[in-house]
């Protein structure tokens, strides 16, 4: 039996909804200053350098999706990672990524070498 065939569209779906939250660049900066801990909209705004509009809507976007908590005090929200396994996931990404670029420079290195240098 295919995979296709033995998973659901719901599921395949929600799957590729899941990943497309972290193809945002912004969603990817706000996780990596969340890594230490919870923070407050505020502090999100000034290590983004962007508007508060801004980093409230992919907070609420990560917030529906389950990778984000958060609690209010007063009138400041605070929001933290609520699934870990989200830091796992980006570090395998990166260590693939960093594995193909070790990999290309080692061919450019070897294409350099083959070839002679160049003056």
């Amino acid at each position: 039996m295919e995979l296709t065939q033995s998973v659901s569209q719901e599921v395949i779906q929600q799957l590729a909804d899941y990943f497309s939250i972290l193809s945002e660049p912004m969603r990817l900066r706000i996780l990596t200053f969340l890594r230490d801990g919870e923070k407050c909209v505020q502090e999100l705004v000034e290590a983004t350098q962007t508007s508060q509009a801004n980093v409230s809507k992919h907070l609420k976007v990560m917030l529906q999706a389950g990778i984000l908590s958060r609690r209010t005090v007063g009138t400041s929200a605070y929001y933290w990672v609520e699934d870990p396994l989200i830091y796992e996931l980006c570090n395998l990404v990166c260590h693939r990524l960093a594995a193909r670029i070790e990999q290309q420079a080692q061919e450019f290195r070897d294409f350099s070498l083959a070839n002679g240098r160049v003056s």
